[in-house]
């Protein structure tokens, strides 16, 4: 473990990220946990309260953003430990802030509403981003020996991630930007029913690939929306109880 922290982070340069993807995915399982306590009343783990304003822990996330910003522009070029600690204090408000996207997204408290589950949809992107950074993979790169200009690379995969986008296919297109061989997968196969693309092009135009689409995301698609709601529930706990279940916990 030690060797390979050593020739394939540290040596690559890539402590500073480490850093942050461990803080990031650390501070987002232990502000879940604190949350759940708060939430089923157990022991002393209580809403942070000012007089009667509630303090969400998003605000504490800017602040930690902030400092861990301002810290790594200031020691970046110094020290890689030093930016290694501003960045793992970055990711720390990272996972603060992102716990409560959805919160900042309908600019009302939805945490544990259904649309809560955004917040959880938005670490795991963050996650899987940064992971896909941490092995070294960049966006919008084709590097497989081909002449062409690199600039027409580009262009072209942000052509074919804006039609897979559309298309909603979000992981895909996200994932495709790394990996461009999946935009291709992306942009050529059938459009999920709910997205732009198919309200655009199918409905009333196509309904064969309408119900096509329909068909194949009851078939294939909602098995996987059904795992992916488990996995985060384990992880984040409910976010569609009835009010009387909830409690009044609203982090």
């Amino acid at each position: 473990m030690g060797n390979w922290l050593q020739q394939s982070i540290v040596a690559t340069g890539r402590l500073p990220l480490f850093c942050f993807f461990v803080a990031l995915i650390v501070a987002f399982i232990a502000t879940r946990i604190n949350v759940r306590l708060i939430r089923a009343k157990i022991g002393w783990f209580r809403d942070v309260n000012v007089g009667e304003m509630h303090i969400h822990h998003v605000v504490f996330g800017v602040v930690l953003m902030l400092v861990g910003g301002v810290a790594g522009l200031i020691v970046s070029a110094a020290s890689q430990v030093g930016y290694a600690v501003a960045a793992s204090v970055f990711g720390v408000g990272s996972a603060l802030v992102l716990d409560e996207f959805a919160l900042i997204l309908h600019l009302h408290d939805v945490y544990w509403e259904e649309e809560g589950r955004t917040s959880v949809d938005a670490v795991f992107v963050a996650v899987a981003v940064t992971g896909l950074l941490l092995i070294g993979l960049r966006p919008l790169s084709w590097d497989y020996g081909t002449p062409v200009n690199p600039a027409a690379l580009i262009v072209a995969n942000l052509l074919l991630a804006v039609v897979t986008l559309l298309k909603g296919k979000i992981w895909t297109g996200l994932v495709g930007l790394f990996v461009p061989v999946l935009l291709l997968v992306g942009a050529v196969r059938l459009a999920r029913p709910g997205s732009p693309w198919a309200r655009w092009f199918f409905v009333g135009r196509s309904p064969r690939k309408l119900a096509k689409a329909l068909h194949r995301e009851e078939r294939w698609r909602r098995p996987v929306i059904r795992a992916k709601i488990a996995f985060q529930e384990f992880l984040s706990g409910r976010h569609d109880l009835p009010p009387s279940r909830r409690g009044r916990r609203s982090r």
